[in-house]
């Protein structure tokens, strides 16, 4: 066991500074705060595509109202043309009448297109109100991100420049032969070089050694190593 001795210490450790050097990579390439940015201008946009409609819906029923408000004048003068009695011509009488309930429609098919507007506006805010929300609570979740990403990077900068400086005084303790080996697998082995041997099973590839590869392995007069996986086997 001398020649591994440790080996599973600085697997460990190496394993620690490969998952902080990730992280950093992450924080300094700002993809979480970039991520929940996105998130936020998109809530705000789908806000903005609300108000868009609440304005062009305003637009709308201030144009109904004012084609009601003109066909009713219309109506009212017509109606007290009729009342007055200056008209007496039967045929006259008759075409204003027809002039009368024709505006009369005409208005109420104007009062019906604004009521659908108006229930279309409602429904158009509260789709506003709660995007607004929405993109409140997304753009105040994007700030907190980059607050605490500025915090934990300075956390992990420290962690990780103490976790670099314990190596190579660990790596000192191992074969140098061994230490070459374990160097060599770790790219190649998704960052684990060296696994334990537990009830005979490699923790690296987790297949169970047979009698007689566990054998071979115990009677390797060279650095044991996994028939399965080829990591290196602390025993």
């Amino acid at each position: 066991m001398g020649a591994t001795t440790h080996l599973l210490d600085l697997q460990q450790l190496d394993l620690t500074i490969d998952r902080l050097r990730v992280r950093r990579h992450a924080l300094e390439s700002g993809a979480e705060l970039t991520a929940a940015r996105e998130v936020a201008d998109a809530a705000e946009a789908r806000h903005g595509e609300h108000r868009l409609q609440l304005d062009t819906l305003d637009r709308d029923a201030t144009k109904v109202e004012h084609e009601i408000e003109s066909l009713t004048q219309k109506a009212t003068a017509e109606e007290q043309r009729m009342a007055s009695g200056a008209v007496v011509n039967a045929r006259e009488l008759e075409a204003i009448g027809h002039e009368i309930a024709n505006l009369r429609r005409r208005i109420s098919d104007r009062e019906d297109e604004l009521l659908a507007i108006m229930e279309r506006r409602e429904a158009v805010e509260a789709g506003a109100g709660e995007a607004e929300k929405t993109a409140a609570e997304h753009r105040e979740h994007a700030d907190r991100v980059r607050a605490s990403s500025a915090d934990e990077f300075e956390t992990l900068e420290a962690e990780l420049t103490a976790r670099e400086a314990e190596r190579p005084s660990l790596a000192a303790t191992i074969d140098p032969e061994t230490l070459e080996l374990y160097e060599e697998l770790r790219p190649q082995k998704k960052g684990v070089g060296a696994a334990a041997l537990v009830d005979n099973v490699c923790q690296g590839c987790h297949e169970q050694l047979s009698a007689v590869e566990l054998d071979h392995v115990r009677r390797a007069s060279d650095v044991p190593r996994c028939e399965h996986c080829r990591r290196i086997l602390v025993l």
